[in-house]
């Protein structure tokens, strides 16, 4: 079946599904077999410790597929700069480039005279108004039931999206609680043209560096299994439950500041979970889409899933 959009079309790629940025996740194995399934696979740029360092994964990934994929920058990280990273990842040829946390203006600004493709990840429609009026070439829409970093507002994914479908002229990427051919054909049907997943590519094979712990918990876990952390500081985000966060929202529901939780909510705890497995003395970003995973497949065959499934979808709406 064809599964041409504006975004396949604006990608070039052949399936409507890219991979999210996946702070400490996205590396070059995951990337290439996303690519290589069909969709678009992304590195992680601020997870890397210098701009060096993400040459190296943009051309490892370029070594495992000839496929376009993308870099995400997550621009909001306490100020870090991202300047000497982006003109690493122009300087390789990438071409796809994703935004995440932040205001994209000064990113856009660096990337004029580049034939880079632009999306910016929003919560809100009015910041999807605003990513179009800065250039973005799509926006990606993140629903409540996203994994890591939401917006403020608890809007659902299937409220969002046709909200920002109808405020925006450029491709709407839907994301949030998505993790099947079901979730595919859902997101098509609310005016997306695409979707993209982050949790449930944690679950895949490829997605080598997450600690069999953490995708295990994936696995046994189910929706109510997840809790927001970091409203009081503005910036909220989904996590697997455990003692760790409930630790982390009882500090906030005392109303502790950012300097007593940075410690509790830093890329080191972070890392201490989905690295090492020490899963009581860390937290792990996931969405409620864990409702959804009951394995951990290859790339490869939860494509050919999840489009199969999508199909089916396809031949009974046409009947």
């Amino acid at each position: 079946m064809n599964w041409k959009t504006r975004i396949t079309e604006l990608l070039d790629i052949r399936y409507p599904i890219i991979q999210g940025g996946l702070a400490h996740l996205a590396y070059s194995e995951l990337a290439a077999a996303v690519s290589n399934a069909g969709g678009l696979g992304q590195v992680t740029a601020m997870s890397m410790n210098s701009p060096e360092e993400l040459r190296l994964e943009i051309r490892k990934t370029k070594e495992m597929t000839d496929n376009p994929f993308g870099v995400n920058f997550a621009i909001g990280q306490h100020g870090r700069p991202y300047e000497h990273f982006l003109e690493a990842a122009v300087d390789e040829g990438v071409k796809v480039f994703t935004v995440t946390g932040g205001n994209p203006a000064p990113f856009f600004e660096l990337l004029k005279g580049t034939d880079t493709k632009k999306l910016v990840l929003v919560a809100a429609k009015r910041q999807a108004v605003k990513a179009e009026e800065l250039g973005a070439d799509a926006v990606m829409v993140v629903g409540q039931e996203g994994g890591g970093h939401l917006g403020r507002d608890d809007i659902g994914t299937a409220v969002l999206v046709p909200q920002v479908v109808d405020s925006v002229s450029i491709p709407v990427v839907a994301s949030g609680g998505f993790g099947d051919g079901r979730g595919l054909m859902a997101a098509l049907a609310l005016g997306a043209e695409g979707i993209e997943m982050g949790t449930r590519f944690i679950a895949t094979r490829e997605c080598v560096h997450a600690h069999e712990i953490y995708k295990k918990a994936l696995v046994e876990g189910n929706e109510n299994d997840t809790v927001v952390i970091k409203r009081s500081l503005g910036a909220p985000g989904r996590a697997i439950s455990n003692n760790w966060t409930q630790r982390i929202l009882e500090m906030e529901k005392e109303q502790q500041g950012y300097e007593v939780l940075k410690d509790y909510i830093s890329g080191k705890a972070n890392m201490r979970y989905i690295y090492d497995g020490e899963k009581d003395v860390g937290f792990a970003w996931a969405g409620q889409v864990m409702g959804l995973i009951h394995d951990v497949p290859s790339v490869k065959e939860l494509f050919a899933r999840m489009i199969k499934e999508a199909e089916t979808i396809r031949q009974k709406w046409a009947k």
